[in-house]
């Protein structure tokens, strides 16, 4: 974001974080409460089977997700506790 004060000198704003990180996790607990969701309320009853779900390629994908969420939860604490200003 660009904003020009009473002077004419430009200030530029710049947020970098972990927004897509956090996104992409939020998206997969997403997926997994569907499935849970659907396992339970499909209506199917318990027929004894075994279910496996597996996900290829994960590894890969969330490899950053631990650290962006450490990140996350240590930008709140300090907004909370004023060290953001």
């Amino acid at each position: 974001m660009s904003s020009t004060d009473q002077a004419g000198t430009n200030h530029t704003t710049t947020n970098s974080g972990g927004k897509a990180e956090l996104a992409f996790v939020v998206g997969i607990l997403v997926v997994v409460v569907a499935v849970l969701a659907y396992a339970v309320f499909s209506g199917e009853g318990a027929s004894g089977d075994d279910v496996s779900i597996t996900i290829e390629g994960a590894g890969a994908a969330i490899e950053g997700a631990g650290s962006a969420l450490e990140d996350a939860a240590n930008a709140v604490e300090g907004a909370a506790s004023g060290e953001g200003n």
